[in-house]
């Protein structure tokens, strides 16, 4: 069910970035191309690890919404690394969010693999998994994409009972998964969350009066017309690289909060992004149907916080521009255990800003599979509780 990269490399169907066409004789990037980053962006990091690209076929069997549709019913694939653990290890996975790959979790790796089988994957059109043609037509159709090409993946690993991280658009994956297949899910770890907020909240009130403005009207346009940041880089060329490369170091080095970058980090990370954006456009084509302009979701998961069966660990940076309240107001609806922590230094990428406050976030989320007095396990020094 799954090929291991590291053996079959040669076998890897590469696919040529729209850039690529455009531009030949400028930076190609294929899956390989991103494969290679990535396996040069994880030379920081210690632990032994295993990339492999999981089938998951070409559709899941009797479903309705054709997520896979393209040109052919070739079998599609899920890209994925495991890392080395402890025997006896709980299991957690770990999803990215919009405009990532699971490399952006590239200083987490070795902390949080000391203590848990650690399992990150490319969703289903993003990194270096297969992208298919993006044809979904409604957010119901485009949460099916992501909901159950990871079903189909999990099945494929025959895993259950495992820990579920999300970030950003990741986390409302995670949550919309865990909706539809809590049994499988021991705990949910949602980072800088997306999709608790709708365009009715009280605070989309400056959105609306952005919108009514020409440039307001304009960027509402683009949205609605799915123009992605992934789109201006592939087509700026030549030109993208450095694009990235300004993003990169300004993001996680000059006006980072926490912990910035080290040079070979930031040039591994550049390289890394670089390639993920600019391959064909396929899952980034989500974006129009899953939150209107603002980011605000068109099926908001505080309307199914009654509903929630799985025990809940939200994570946020102080400098979050996700709204934490938004998990709060879903809190007071939960009628399962939740918490949320909030992390210092640390800003939607909470995770790379300041990881190692990030790292004692979840082993502190995760205390019960730890310790045997979990409700005494005191909470970590710099951490507060929302």
């Amino acid at each position: 069910m799954s090929e291991t990269i590291r053996e079959n490399d040669a076998r890897l169907t590469s696919q040529t970035s729209t850039s690529s066409r455009f531009w030949p004789r400028w930076i190609p990037t294929s899956i390989d191309h991103i494969i290679a980053a990535e396996k040069r962006l994880l030379s920081v990091v210690k632990t032994g690890y295993v990339q492999e690209h999981v089938n998951i076929g070409s559709g899941p069997p009797g479903s309705k919404v054709r997520w896979f549709r393209s040109a052919s019913n070739e079998p599609r694939f899920i890209h994925t690394v495991t890392f080395d653990s402890k025997p006896g290890s709980p299991t957690l996975v770990m999803i990215h969010g919009y405009a990532a790959s699971q490399g952006f979790f590239f200083r987490n790796f070795d902390v949080l693999a000391s203590r848990f089988r650690v399992i990150v994957i490319d969703q289903l059109g993003w990194g270096g998994s297969s992208r298919p043609d993006f044809t979904c037509k409604s957010t119901e159709e485009t949460e099916a994409w992501f909901i159950d090409s990871f079903e189909e993946w999990r099945k494929a690993k025959n895993l259950t009972n495992f820990i579920l991280l999300g970030h950003s658009f990741g986390g409302y994956v995670a949550s919309k998964y865990s909706l539809k297949h809590p049994e499988h899910v021991q705990h949910l770890i949602l980072v800088g969350s997306a999709g608790f907020s709708s365009d009715s909240d009280a605070k989309s009130e400056r959105i609306t009066r952005f919108r009514a403005t020409w440039k307001g009207a304009l960027l509402n346009h683009l949205w609605e017309s799915n123009f992605t940041p992934q789109k201006l880089v592939r087509g700026l060329g030549p030109w993208g690289p450095n694009i990235v490369r300004k993003y990169t170091r300004a993001r996680f080095g000059t006006h980072s909060t926490g912990e910035i970058l080290t040079e070979e980090e930031s040039t591994l990370l550049t390289d890394y992004v670089y390639h993920t954006l600019a391959a064909k456009a396929s899952g980034e084509l989500c974006l129009k149907y899953i939150f209107s302009f603002g980011a605000f979701a068109r099926m908001p998961l505080l309307l199914s916080a009654s509903k929630w069966k799985v025990p809940t660990t939200f994570i946020y940076g102080f400098e979050d521009w996700m709204n934490y309240q938004g998990a709060q107001e879903a809190r007071k609806l939960m009628k399962v255990p939740c918490e949320i922590i909030r992390v210092p230094q640390g800003g939607h990428f909470v995770f790379i800003d300041n990881p190692t406050a990030f790292h004692s976030a979840v082993f502190y989320a995760c205390r019960r599979f730890f310790t045997l007095d979990p409700d005494n396990e005191p909470l970590p020094e710099g951490l507060t509780l929302a």
